[in-house]
């Protein structure tokens, strides 16, 4: 492939200088001069990017059979992308240069020409490119994606230990985990040192905007969720299967954001053959997962230690997990020596999943109740019969996908702990979550004080919580910690 021309300025990215030092008249600013500068200087770097356009094309086309495209952001609104935030909304482009269609490869510019980034094109969505790659000299395409899930791939295996061999890694990511001290006891997945359910891809935090990849035991569940990452599903794909070595590659992407992206659901068998049953095993803890209809991609993942520490401090102790699922906490409870536990959902499904998952681990079923309703309306009759409890799990959906929805979601999260707060003995504890991308950690929190102050109750912050390990939280990107948490202990 031939390599591309650089724009003509040869210290690109070039720093733009202050006005003010080269302006001796920087003082005495008028307003009607400083718009007519601006657009004057709009017109003088115009011709610039339109070089880029011609300058990048040889690699655009190695990147994207449809061709060349360039998209300009206007002036000012690169500072967001020199910071590595990778997405780029419609509002910041001044114009497009060609004609990308939905997930082509664009190279983003600031309005001087200077280059920014590569991104993925959307035309379809307010989210009008996210960010592959900052290196103008990287080319998108079936290596880069293959390099980068090897990377993500290579993280993962310095937080677990190997498993037994041939139960679901390939032979190149074997060898990746093949330094690690830690490793599983003879009798394998026993042992709370080994999992067998790993997010192996987490989106822009991974460098793979709107690509999630889940591994549960030897199966691959992939879900895409920009214009971008289904544009290189083929690839993606393709070097999961070559990397991982899995029985089965399955998809989940029918999410909701899938329709702002102007994309259709779609669900189903992408590579192999998916087994009639599958589970999971966490810090010994046997799981039975549904990839195909179980929520998100069939487990919370992210949940992974949280459910430890909860079993940790479950011995002796009364137990009402809300919104429980497949009784992730209420399983982790009951073997942590809970004297009782019970467990809401709304889901029939999700509960019979529940209740096969303490068979499935010997538990005593006679400490775990079950109650299929609508967790608000169960919680005001639990108030109104004056129960209590000594440990509350809280994990209810996501309430804000956006800040949009933050105002409505505040109220809910305060109603719903405001009940959780009075179901509490004194000295109880309370595991309060939200997995709202709309609510700030430190908006959560002060929602949750507020719940306290109208309970009548003080209570102490004695963890804050985020999401396991393998959910990294890219620093210029902080709308990837969306999972926050608290155990509060409410004062005796």
């Amino acid at each position: 492939m031939n390599q591309p021309k650089r724009p003509s300025n040869p210290s690109f990215p070039r720093r733009r200088e202050s006005s003010k030092a080269n302006n001796p008249r920087s003082g005495h600013r008028h307003s009607r001069d400083v718009s007519n500068n601006s657009e004057r200087q709009k017109h003088r770097d115009a011709p610039a990017a339109q070089g880029v356009a011609t300058g990048l094309g040889s690699r655009l086309r190695g990147n994207d059979s449809m061709g060349a495209a360039v998209l300009i952001l206007k002036a000012g609104r690169e500072k967001s992308l020199q910071r590595r935030h990778p997405w780029i909304f419609s509002g910041a482009i001044e114009r497009i240069e060609g004609a990308p269609l939905s997930g082509d490869t664009v190279a983003v510019c600031d309005i001087a020409g200077n280059f920014l980034a590569w991104a993925a094109y959307n035309p379809a969505s307010q989210m009008s490119a996210r960010v592959w790659s900052w290196d103008e000299k990287e080319t998108i395409d079936a290596a880069f994606f293959r390099k980068k899930i090897g990377n993500a791939l290579a993280a993962r295996a310095a937080l677990f230990p190997p498993l037994p061999s041939g139960e679901g890694w390939g032979e190149e990511l074997a060898d990746l985990t093949s330094s690690l001290t830690a490793s599983p006891s003879p009798e394998g997945r026993g042992e709370a040192t080994t999992s067998t359910g790993c997010r192996l891809i987490h989106g822009e935090s991974d460098g793979l905007p709107g690509l999630i990849v889940d591994r549960y035991d030897n199966v691959l569940v992939m879900q895409l969720g920009s214009a971008g990452a289904e544009r290189w599903r083929e690839a993606c794909a393709n070097a999961l299967w070559e990397l991982c070595q899995p029985a089965c590659i399955y998809e989940r992407s029918d999410s909701d954001g899938r329709e702002l992206e102007g994309l259709p659901k779609r669900c189903g068998i992408v590579r192999g053959a998916l087994p009639e049953s599958l589970e999971v095993v966490e810090h010994g803890i046997r799981f039975a997962v549904d990839v195909a209809a179980g929520q998100k991609t069939g487990f919370y993942l992210d949940q992974r230690d949280n459910r430890a520490l909860t079993g940790g401090l479950a011995a002796g102790r009364e137990v009402l997990n809300c919104f429980c699922y497949t009784g992730g906490f209420s399983l982790y409870a009951l073997r942590g020596g809970a004297k009782s536990v019970l467990s809401m959902d709304a889901s029939e499904e999700a509960l019979q999943l529940a209740r096969g998952n303490v068979a499935l681990n010997g538990l005593d079923e006679s400490k775990a109740e079950w109650q299929c309703a609508d967790v608000f309306a169960a919680l005001r009759k639990l108030r109104d019969q004056n129960r209590k409890f000594d440990l509350i799990i809280l994990d209810p959906p996501k309430f804000a996908p956006t800040a949009a929805f933050a105002e409505k979601a505040a109220r809910g999260y305060k109603d719903i702990n405001l009940l959780g707060f009075k179901l509490l003995r004194p000295g109880g504890l309370l595991f309060t979550y939200s997995c709202s991308g709309g609510i700030s950690e430190d908006l959560f929190q002060k929602i949750i004080a507020g719940a306290a102050l109208d309970a009548g109750v003080d209570a102490q912050i004695v963890h804050q919580l985020h999401a396991s390990a393998d959910h990294p939280i890219l620093l210029s990107f902080p709308e990837g910690a969306y999972l926050k948490g608290l155990v509060l202990r409410v004062a005796g």
